[in-house]
């Protein structure tokens, strides 16, 4: 077997030494994004609002943090010696090893996001509910606001590394093929991008500016409607490295449905049935009385999660419904085979 030259191979892993040395660095970033928040955020009173100043502060924060958790993540798997040992296990590709990155910054969103939502609730719930604020919902919602634009990018760098050579081969100019491959990456994913754009824009505008003084027990419901998002990264995840068919990815996805159906659809109505206690009335006079903004924006994120939780019911029901196949088949077979030895 031709074997490679030493200077090549000692190059090639001078080179691969070189990229993985950026991890320490990127880290860094991610504690300094960090340590900037915190540093912003320490010497203000509970319901004290955000200003636009430390709001743009707290935005290039979240995009430094959220951008250097996915570079750092793809540069241990792809450039060290243990992230390549992982990807040969289990058959990885590099934008298998992009997704996998993107669903853990995702998850780590998630947390803040939960985090976030129990703070608020804390504070705001056991005092007036309709008008009291924390400020950390207004810092977080400057903060998480960068991440859906880090999506929107990492989403796109996942798809990109995913395509051909070929499928590319014909174009010539290479600004022309960037722009095409955006465009086709917009065509493809227009509504997660379209979702991802209306929850970091409106749901921004709508915690920092426009909730007329409305406090913030009930955004801290909407922010634990991230708590299921762990759980249905972990189930990509599972599915990446072969484990689709292991007792895991059952145990997650049964979970993840619960977490999905408890934060993401059974929460509105109980949101709304606090409403209705603090304002004294029955729920359906509460509904009448809410908004018609406010109907009209609980309309807008109920609606797909139903449809969202309708497709993970049909997908959970085809897994174990295949898996009562599959064992029924297994005993069939084994008592044809006794019959025969018999």
């Amino acid at each position: 077997m031709h074997k490679r030259p030493k200077l090549y191979t000692e190059d090639y892993f001078k080179k691969e030494a070189k990229k993985a040395s950026a991890i320490v660095p990127l880290l860094l970033l991610v504690s300094a994004s960090l340590s900037a928040s915190y540093l912003l955020l320490r010497d203000l009173e509970w319901e004290t609002h955000i200003s636009i100043k430390k709001g743009v502060c707290l935005f290039v924060s979240g995009l430094v943090f959220f951008t250097s958790i996915f570079v750092a993540l793809n540069t241990i798997q792809i450039h060290t010696r243990a992230g390549k040992k992982f990807m040969r296990y289990y058959k990885l590709s590099y934008s298998d090893v992009f997704d996998i990155s993107n669903k853990c910054v995702s998850s780590v969103q998630a947390l803040f996001c939960c985090l976030t939502g129990l703070t608020s609730l804390q504070y705001s719930c056991p005092r007036d509910i309709l008008r009291t604020s924390h400020y950390i919902s207004e810092a977080y919602a400057w903060f998480g606001a960068a991440y859906f634009l880090y999506d929107i990018w990492s989403m796109y760098k996942v798809w990109s590394i995913s395509m051909s050579q070929e499928e590319m081969r014909g174009f010539f100019n290479w600004i022309f093929l960037k722009t095409m491959r955006l465009m086709a990456y917009l065509t493809h994913n227009f509504m997660i991008v379209f979702h991802h754009i209306f929850i970091g824009g409106f749901g921004f505008l709508v915690i920092t500016h426009l909730r007329g003084g409305l406090g913030d027990c009930f955004f801290g419901f909407i922010y634990l409607m991230e708590a299921s998002t762990p759980f249905v990264s972990i189930r990509a995840i599972l599915s990446k490295i072969g484990l689709k068919n292991s007792k895991w990815y059952v145990a997650n996805g049964l979970v993840m449905l619960a977490t999905f159906f408890i934060f993401r659809v059974a929460m509105f109505p109980y949101v709304i049935n606090m409403f209705a206690q603090a304002k004294q009335v029955g729920f359906v006079t509460a509904v009448k009385l809410l908004p018609k903004n406010c109907l009209i924006s609980i309309g807008l994120l109920l609606f797909p999660q139903i449809y969202w939780f309708a497709l993970m019911l049909n997908g959970a029901a085809k897994v174990l419904l295949g898996k009562q196949d599959t064992s029924r088949r297994v005993l069939s077979n084994n008592n044809n085979l006794k019959k025969k030895l018999r």
